[in-house]
């Protein structure tokens, strides 16, 4: 399986990694070698604390390489009328009787709680290549479907002001 990401997610992508190999991983290291220095290792919780920060970094490492590695890389292209990925889209929630204002972003991008949707979820799937007026069936699972109506589609374009996801 591979994620599809733009050119922009690459390029913050390996920005991080960057960053973590060359500021983050030596500081993380220094830590662990001065909290070793503070005695019994069993019972040193300032080691234990350094020791599982470094390890996150590297594992975050890890995964950002994983997923350049295995990326297809799109570009952001789409109809005028039609929802594509980067646009801002304001749809009503006929379950939920209220309007929701979206962006459609890549996986590596998306933030539910800003409204920032992955093309790849189930909203999101269902809004792709929609127009304005359209009532679009969101399927979440077999027994979980709701419709949304497509009130306005603002078009957006791939920018480096999205952060990616921290996983």
């Amino acid at each position: 399986m591979y994620d599809e990401l733009t050119e922009v997610d690459l390029k913050k992508m390996q920005e991080e990694i960057n960053y973590r190999v060359r500021e983050l991983r030596p500081q993380l290291i220094e830590e662990v070698q001065v909290a070793r220095a503070f005695g019994d290792l069993s019972e040193n919780y300032e080691y234990k604390c350094a020791k599982q920060a470094k390890n996150r970094n590297e594992s975050r490492i890890r995964y950002l390489e994983r997923m350049i590695r295995t990326a297809k890389v799109i570009e952001v292209k789409g109809d005028n009328d039609a929802v594509g990925l980067f646009d801002k889209v304001v749809i009503f929630n006929e379950m939920a009787k209220r309007e929701m204002e979206l962006r459609i972003v890549t996986t590596l991008r998306q933030d539910a709680l800003k409204g920032l949707i992955s093309k790849e979820s189930p909203v999101g799937q269902a809004l792709m290549g929609h127009r304005v007026g359209d009532r679009v069936q969101v399927t979440v699972s077999p027994e979980l479907k709701y419709m949304v109506e497509i009130r306005s589609i603002e078009k957006g374009q791939d920018d480096e002001s999205l952060d990616i996801s921290a996983y």
